[in-house]
């Protein structure tokens, strides 16, 4: 068994998001994302089977998709996609977004 303290161990970044690896093996992947408000992880796929989720921790924001297609995402809310589906997201506060994907890429 591993505990990571995502609050405690992981910081912020004025000028952009900061990505944090949290967890990585050959079954799935697990990154941090904070954003300060108003940053973005720009609308992107990949090519390849899987999914993913992404987990909004804390904070207030967007998930992106295509088509300009936005939902809204707040502390609690989880958006799964296949990895291949177009996805980002934007703060609008300070944000901990906990995205998992799976397999790992």
């Amino acid at each position: 068994m591993k505990k990571i303290s995502l609050f405690e161990a992981f910081d912020f970044n004025d000028l952009q998001m900061k990505r944090h690896l949290v967890h990585d093996s050959p079954y799935f992947k697990i990154i941090l994302f904070n954003f300060k408000a108003g940053q973005v992880l720009p609308i992107h796929s990949h090519n390849i089977e899987g999914q993913l989720s992404l987990v909004v921790l804390e904070g207030r924001g967007q998930f992106l998709g295509k088509d300009e297609t936005t939902l809204p995402a707040q502390a609690g809310d989880v958006l799964i996609s296949d990895i291949s589906e177009p996805h980002g997201f934007r703060a609008e506060t300070e944000v901990r977004l906990l995205v998992t994907i799976a397999p790992p890429i």
